[in-house]
């Protein structure tokens, strides 16, 4: 009883532990002290921890000393001791009380420790398994009983729930700083006022994370590389800027036809080289110039527009690799940056504008006195001169009567000959509010104006003139007046400040005039602390209009949407294009939270009606995001952000829903896009996946007679994913067809192998999803898999979707055609489910249904669903189709099937997925082979 309590306690003491935060190695060690404490016979407590490379590496326990090594100078590998790998495969305790009867621990740690009893137990919670648990005597054996290696587990799992708390603790200190950093990248580079300031700003964050100060930049656009060259090198860098300089002038290096730079401003995406020299597309001379041993190229780009890239280069040993973490990081940075260059540059180019046009009509004014001071001194040649000068020009006496005007004035002012004009008071033509002369006087000697003349016709229109007085023996006789009609440039300075605040595409606010906007809207809501709201608004699968129809086609779509949204918004709300399909709206007084709520549901209403373009009729809706001042934010960044993390959510939940924003939401959209660059990263390896197979049965027969592949993730921190968890994020990311290629190509490739191995009556099925079918090389693609693997098309099925069949049928049936053509077999998916007219069937060279796994759940149950199932089983049999019935679990299902008709089944009643090794053992062993 005193040991039960004993016991008790110090489990006690050490849960108290793991609730302080304690550091994870007083913890353990703790645990080590407790279960060498509760078996007096035990010499040797070690706690192992997992490392990258699958082996698990000593981490705390007793002694600290075994055979002259430190316990984190032992190495525990899977590969050679089987009993460490069966712990971790079965995630159950092993007590083996006589180790030379049993081969599965690691001899040569027997032989070497004299080890005669051994118990490993497995560190796990939740299915996760974060390391090993060694006990054994020197020499003897432990003799442990039922309750000893209970209480063992007792105090291991206490470990595992200390290693995950410390794991948590870890990963959210690291979210909490990653999030801070970028906090810090938006503020700072808010503040930049040139381009050299932000680039500098992006090099000291980028050299922080990657801990590398050898950062460079190359622009696409040349006003960007006439102000910034040859300074866009970080300060910090290794290079001098002169030697950087030189060494490109040397080279005579263009990174604009450099294949690497190439590649990443077309494709948009981040290139990193851990070794240059292994490198195909490498400049291999300017490699050995600069001395570089690995490179990381990052794209700049803004609303879709590529500025250039950042290029981090490894001076060091080659093969560095930087985390993915870290990658992650530095390219968030970079894309926080290109906005702010691309602003930068903007005004960059509108200063230039300016300057130019300045000098140009500096350069004309000059001209201009110089040809009225030739006029002054050569009379004679006046008529001719001003008869041929393109600039309107006129004289005003001192009454400030209009004395003369050449050709270009009278016809500027609409009047047909010099005589209308003459004699007329110089205020006909002048906007100004003053007398000439006194305008004259207080201007000095020259002014250069913009300003407005009147026409004949009272019509007045925008002008440049100069004032150039007429002199006789130095005395003011009169006025001469040279000016040029500047409509035209009017209109296109007008032009050019539209649509520095308005999108081109929609004619609504963009970006840096909503935000102007909110600005005061911030200002005067926090002066009279009232509220206001920011709804962040996505088109739900807009992209896929733009692929159907057009992006000129989608552009009026968005028209018409923009359109919608004016009339939707109360009176004094802003509606803003950000780019893309996104939408912002301003709501700067509401009534609190339900002021917003009520303007997102009148939106959602506006969307119920079709939209018409032209001819073509098109269903669009819209998901919705809301942030509230102040309750989520005091300023525009964070407002516009939380508003954006909440339309996130409100898509998650199926699209067409407003989603008011919390921290809750926050959390979880960092967790859907870390997992969306996961998917994205895996992508490029494949190392990460890999197919799972269930088997396809005849009941008749009790016979295999194939099997689907079905993919799994397993995730190097999440664990073995189903498809459920990442094939919406791949569909809706693009990512399906690559991964579905990559599932057609596995399959292939194991089906192959077991065709070699006499198992030639059977046929491996692989799903296409909607985008890889809509492919236009889907049939060469297929061709070529069947070809590279080896595997004959009569082992290959592909399942379609109903729905993906009844829709595009010309494109459809053409296709399903090829691919019949190449000797696979087409199977229809979910079939049932579509809600259409079941006639399309007769069309499609299909060769089996598949009855949806929603109908046999309850199909001895529910009359409707028996009575469904009937008729695609009668369907089948009249069109000579076979059919086979998924999701199949219990005996009573399979006995309804087979009786009327469907013989062929899939689900659990038989097997869950398996791995491919299992699968074979389990089911292809015990069939006899077939040459």
């Amino acid at each position: 009883m005193a040991e039960e309590q004993t016991r008790y306690s110090r489990l006690a003491q050490i849960t108290q532990l793991i609730n302080t935060e304690h550091d994870l190695r007083d913890v353990l060690e703790h645990v080590v002290t407790a279960i060498s404490e509760e078996i007096m016979r035990c010499d040797s407590v070690g706690i192992y921890l997992p490392r990258e490379d699958g082996t698990y590496q000593g981490y705390v326990g007793k002694p600290a000393l075994i055979n002259g090594m430190t316990l984190d100078m032992h190495i525990v590998d899977p590969e050679y001791d089987l009993l460490a790998k069966e712990v971790i495969e079965t995630r159950k305790t092993i007590y083996i009380p006589d180790t030379s009867k049993d081969d599965r621990p690691d001899q040569r740690a027997i032989q070497a420790f004299k080890i005669n009893s051994l118990l490993v137990a497995p560190i796990s919670y939740e299915d996760e398994l974060y390391g090993l648990v060694f006990l054994f005597d020197y020499g003897t054996p432990m003799n442990l009983t039922e309750s000893e290696i209970e209480s063992v587990k007792a105090y291991v799992n206490m470990a595992a729930v200390a290693i995950r708390n410390a794991n948590n603790l870890t990963r959210k200190e690291k979210l909490i700083s990653e999030k801070q950093l970028l906090l810090n990248v938006t503020r700072d580079l808010s503040l930049c006022s040139s381009l050299q300031e932000a680039l500098d700003k992006c090099f000291y964050y980028l050299g922080e994370v990657l801990d590398n100060p050898n950062i460079g930049a190359h622009f696409i656009d040349p006003i960007a590389e006439h102000k910034l060259k040859p300074a866009s090198l970080s300060k910090e860098s290794e290079w001098t800027e002169e030697d950087w300089k030189e060494t490109h002038q040397k080279a005579q290096f263009n990174h604009r036809e450099d294949p690497i730079f190439q590649e990443v401003t077309h494709t948009k995406t981040s290139i990193l080289i851990p070794d240059v020299f292994e490198d195909p597309r490498t400049n291999k001379e300017i490699c050995e110039r600069f001395g570089m041993k690995g490179l990381y190229m990052i794209p700049l780009v803004s609303l879709g527009e590529v500025l250039g890239a950042i290029a981090v280069v490894n001076l060091k040993e080659p093969g560095h690799i930087y985390t993915d973490s870290a990658c992650q990081l530095a390219e968030s940075i970079v894309d926080t940056t290109a906005p702010v260059l691309f602003n930068l540059l903007y005004m960059e180019k509108q200063e230039m504008i300016i300057q130019d046009r300045t000098s140009e009509l500096i350069q004309k004014n000059d001209e201009l006195e110089e040809a009225i001071s030739e006029l002054t001194q050569i009379s004679r040649d006046k008529d001719l001169i001003l008869n041929s000068a393109g600039e309107g020009i006129f004289g005003i006496d001192l009454d400030g009567q209009i004395t003369f005007a050449n050709p270009s004035a009278t016809q500027l002012l609409g009047y047909e000959n010099e005589k209308e004009i003459i004699g007329a008071p110089y205020s006909q033509i002048f906007d100004d509010q003053q007398t000439f002369l006194e305008h004259y006087e207080q201007k000095g000697d020259h002014t250069d104006k913009d300003h407005f003349f009147y026409k004949k016709s009272g019509e007045n229109f925008p002008v440049e003139y100069v004032i150039t007085p007429k002199l006789e023996n130095n005395l003011t006789i009169g006025y001469v007046v040279t000016f040029k009609d500047v409509t035209s440039r009017k209109q296109m300075e007008e032009k050019i400040k539209y649509h520095a605040y308005y999108d081109s595409v929609t004619n609504v606010p963009n970006r840096v005039l909503f935000q102007d906007r909110l600005n005061q809207a911030l200002q005067y809501a926090e002066l009279t602390d009232k509220p206001l709201a920011i709804l962040f608004l996505d088109l739900d699968r807009f992209k896929k209009i733009n692929d159907t129809f057009g992006h000129s086609f989608g552009d009026k779509v968005l028209l018409n949407v923009a359109e919608r949204l004016q009339k939707a918004v109360p009176n004094g709300a802003t509606v803003s294009r950000q780019g893309g399909d996104e939408f912002i709206i301003l709501l700067p007084t509401i009534d609190r939270e339900e002021g917003a709520v009520k303007c997102a549901k009148r939106i959602l209403e506006a969307f119920n009606d079709s939209f018409v373009i032209g001819d073509q009729e098109i269903s669009i809706k819209t998901s919705i995001g809301i942030s509230l001042f102040p309750e989520n934010g005091d300023t525009v960044e964070t407002l516009i952000k939380h508003a954006d993390v909440a339309m996130y959510k409100a898509k998650d939940l199926s699209g067409n829903q407003y989603q008011l924003f919390s921290p809750e939401i926050e959390s979880r959209t960092f967790e859907q896009i870390q997992l969306e660059n996961d998917l994205f990263k895996a992508l490029q390896r494949h190392d990460e996946f890999e197919l799972y197979y269930q088997p396809k049965f005849d009941v008749r027969t009790e016979k295999l007679i194939g099997m689907e592949s079905l993919i799994r993730w397993n995730h190097p921190q999440l664990g073995t994913l189903p498809p459920g968890h990442f094939i919406p994020l791949a569909e809706e990311t693009g990512l399906i067809t690559n991964l579905g290629e990559w599932v057609i190509r596995k399959a292939c490739q194991q089906m192959n192998k077991w065709v070699s191995s006499g198992y030639t009556d059977l046929i491996v099925s692989a799903n296409l999803s909607p985008q890889q079918f809509n492919q236009q090389n889907l049939v060469l693609t297929v061709a070529d898999i069947l070809e590279e693997t080896g595997l004959p098309a009569k082992h290959l099925e592909l399942e379609l979707t109903e729905n993906l069949i009844i829709h595009n049928t010309d494109h459809t049936l053409k296709t399903i055609g090829r691919l019949k053509e190449l000797g696979i077999q087409i199977s229809i998916d979910d079939f049932g489910t579509g809600y259409s007219s079941l006639g399309y069937l007769k069309d499609f060279p299909v060769d089996t249904l598949k009855i949806d796994k929603s109908f046999i759940n309850d199909v001895t149950t529910n009359r409707n669903n028996a009575a469904i199932t009937k008729t695609i089983i009668t369907l089948a049999d009249s069109l000579q189709l076979n059919v086979i019935a998924e999701g199949v679990e219990r005996a009573d299902q399979a006995a309804f099937l087979a009786e009327h008709g469907c013989h062929w089944i899939q689900g659990f009643y038989y097997s869950h997925p398996l791995q491919a090794e299992t699968f074979e053992d389990h089911f292809l062993k015990s069939l006899i082979k077939r040459g």
